[in-house]
């Protein structure tokens, strides 16, 4: 018999639909009323409807933009590819964005990916705990040369988002009792958001051309100063002082005696 990690990883593999199939069944101790590879079987339908259950939960609009035998066409190739490699499901379904612009069946809806983006950041910030929050007298404490090279990390609970689709206002109108529906929704619209959680509740803030180019630096650790000037690129009218003062009544940021943070 091989070593246990060995046979764990043949069966998952089984499992998953990846190798010979006879090759773990052989493994497995005989049991009567069902021979190995019947026993493998029930195992691995039970893995994928479970596992399949966990995405729908995350991505209820991607499912509803589908339907729900695409959706679970969509999981049956994604899983093998991303199985949930913790105990805790909250992680599980990441990559299933990414995974939607490379499959093929789903170019036909080509704002899937980016309602998939949306629906896993709402999911990540939910379940993130949010750090204390950087405020204007810890910035104001700093001088003129420490700010410019300081660099500001987001909250654990917050996301951004950009999409050339109005992903958001599509999103919105899957929620009961949204009002106006798809049929008020201008498709000349895109998306830029800030989503991100306060007090258990997660909001959406629109976010300027240079605000996004501004966040998307700083969450890339550029300092402050470097971050503007990409945020100027991006939009000619950036007003830094508003923005900040934005951010900084948001509580965007993590304070700057979090772990990791740059006084």
């Amino acid at each position: 018999m091989p070593a246990l990690l060995e046979t764990q990883r043949r069966v998952m593999d089984s499992l998953l639909q990846r190798g010979d199939p006879a090759d773990a069944a052989a493994l497995l101790r005989p049991t009567p009323g069902l021979d190995a590879a019947r026993r493998l079987q029930l195992h691995r339908n039970n893995l994928f409807e479970s596992l399949t259950a966990a995405l729908a939960a995350v991505y209820p609009v991607t499912l509803q933009l589908v339907g729900e035998a695409f959706f679970r066409a969509m999981a049956r190739r994604f899983i093998p590819q991303f199985p949930s490699r913790s105990g805790n499901l909250h992680a599980f379904g990441a990559e299933l964005p990414d995974f939607i612009r490379g499959f093929e069946p789903a170019a036909a809806v080509p704002y899937l990916p980016d309602m998939a983006a949306l629906e896993w950041a709402l999911h990540a910030v939910y379940h993130a705990a949010p750090q204390p929050a950087l405020d204007l007298p810890a910035l104001a404490a700093l001088d003129a040369g420490r700010q410019a090279a300081l660099t500001l990390q987001l909250q654990p609970c917050a996301r951004l988002l950009a999409s050339s689709f109005p992903v958001l206002p599509l999103w919105q109108a899957h929620q009961g009792g949204a009002a106006g529906g798809l049929d008020a929704i201008d498709w000349r619209e895109g998306a830029r958001l800030l989503v991100a959680q306060r007090a258990l509740e997660v909001e959406f803030q629109r976010l300027g051309a240079g605000e996004l180019a501004w966040l998307r630096a700083l969450d890339a650790g550029e300092p402050l100063g470097a971050a503007c000037g990409l945020a100027l690129e991006a939009e000619a009218g950036f007003d830094l002082p508003a923005v900040l003062l934005r951010h900084l009544e948001l509580g965007t940021f993590r304070a700057l005696d979090c772990e990791g943070d740059t006084p």
